[in-house]
């Protein structure tokens, strides 16, 4: 077992009879964050990387501008709760923020016409140039890395690169998590945004789009399909979309000039 995973016993039916066994499943539990004593939200997750979730996902909503903002992180794990003290100008309590139950069900969690993501979003002026090649390569290095998905089949997995070189991965049950965890991991270790590209293994929806204009990264590589209102927010914040990354192949939906042969 690791932090992704735990050890069931099912019934499973296969070749007309029932057979015990064990299976691998993917672990999934509650995160409540607290910011300078006020509940702020919770945060159903994978609880593995939670530091780089938690401060990414204090950027993502607006509360913190970088890392240097947080003071102090303390994990209660038996309780399931992180208090943050941060340096914030804006009040938790007013309008723009709601104690909500963010949950890991995807298209049902965030949506974009919050005011915080009003806030948030930002149009990418300057993105890396990737190859084809790079974009094949990078979704390949992906799909290696996701030994949890292979044995469970129940999380999303992400990962940031530098050209062709994979700077970091992370897995969650939430694909919005997945995301967090990354946008943490480079604000903590002050890397640019504007030299980095996605690879992620869901869908190109509107809210994966989202975050990556909030994250600053101006190209996502996915293996799936996009949304229409994802492309259109791809559009008109200016981010590359490739899609249905696979044998060899795939659809470049927006801002093609930043793919090359």
């Amino acid at each position: 077992m690791n932090r992704h995973t735990t050890e069931r016993g099912v019934i499973r039916y296969e070749g007309g009879q029932f057979i015990e066994q064990e299976d691998t499943i993917a672990l999934e539990k509650p995160l409540t964050i607290r910011i300078n004593q006020v509940e702020f939200a919770t945060v159903v997750c994978t609880p593995d990387h939670l530091k780089d979730m938690v401060v990414g996902f204090l950027a993502s909503e607006g509360v913190i501008r970088s890392y240097r903002d947080v003071e102090e992180m303390l994990f209660n794990d038996s309780q399931g709760i992180v208090n943050v003290k941060a340096s914030v100008s804006m009040s938790l309590t007013s309008e723009t923020y709601t104690k909500r139950v963010i949950s890991s069900c995807c298209g049902k969690s965030r949506h974009f016409y919050l005011q915080s993501d009003s806030q948030t979003a930002r149009t990418i002026m300057r993105a890396p140039k990737l190859t084809a090649q790079e974009c094949l390569s990078n979704m390949k290095k992906l799909q290696e890395q996701s030994t949890t998905f292979k044995s469970t089949g129940g999380v999303h997995n992400a990962a940031i690169f530098k050209g062709d070189e994979l700077i970091a991965s992370r897995t969650d049950i939430g694909r919005h998590n997945a995301l967090d965890k990354l946008y943490g991991y480079a604000l903590r270790h002050h890397i640019h945004p504007s030299e980095l590209s996605v690879a992620f293994s869901g869908r190109i929806s509107s809210e994966v789009v989202l975050k990556l204009s909030k994250m600053g990264i101006g190209i996502l590589l996915s293996k799936s399909a996009p949304t229409d209102l994802a492309l259109q927010l791809a559009e008109d914040l200016e981010i590359t979309t490739v899609g249905f990354i696979r044998k060899g192949g795939f659809n470049i939906y927006t801002k093609h000039e930043r793919i090359i042969i």
